[in-house]
């Protein structure tokens, strides 16, 4: 067996089930929740809620703005050109492509975060029962534990209308 899901039909037979995973030695780390819409009322839907995206994102707009500082910079210095006694390298005309660059960065870095949050890039299928499609919630653990087998079956269906299923 790789993998024990249950599928539930509302959110509070949900929280119910992952309650219950806590209670039977599951760390949060370890239990998959898969809804076809946001359930931010309950306390599961913000299980493993954090990431460093913002972190991702600036360090992107930051790398995109040295990146064109050091371009303009470079190519403002390299082209020799008379410019009757002013300053070679004209902040206000390079903005836009400062800016653009920096923006670049930062939308590069996030799409890229996004790719591999979301786990696009694994071999393998991640959890997953058409009838999430259908408005079911999947609630669910990968590779559990066979000694323990037992309880995680009698957390997960111990809402009502609990659908326990195994591949």
């Amino acid at each position: 067996m790789k993998a024990i899901y249950a599928l539930y039909p509302d959110g509070h037979g949900a929280q119910r089930a992952v309650d219950g995973l806590r209670r039977a030695g599951v760390s949060d780390r370890e239990i998959t929740v898969i809804s076809s819409t946001p359930m931010e009322d309950f306390e599961f839907s913000h299980i493993n809620g954090k990431n460093r995206l913002w972190y991702v994102a600036s360090l992107g707009g930051f790398i995109g703005l040295a990146g064109s500082v050091a371009l303009t910079a470079y190519t403002s210095s390299d082209w020799p050109m008379n410019v009757g006694n002013m300053d070679t390298f004209a902040w206000w005309a390079y903005l836009v492509v400062i800016f653009e660059s920096t923006m670049l960065g930062a939308i590069l870095a996030t799409v890229g975060t996004l790719i591999v949050t979301a786990g696009l890039l694994r071999r393998r299928p991640a959890l997953y029962d058409p009838a999430v499609s259908d408005g079911m919630i999947l609630v669910g653990l990968e590779n559990p534990n066979q000694s323990r087998m037992k309880d995680l079956e009698a957390a997960l269906t111990g809402a009502p209308g609990a659908a326990l299923k195994t591949i």
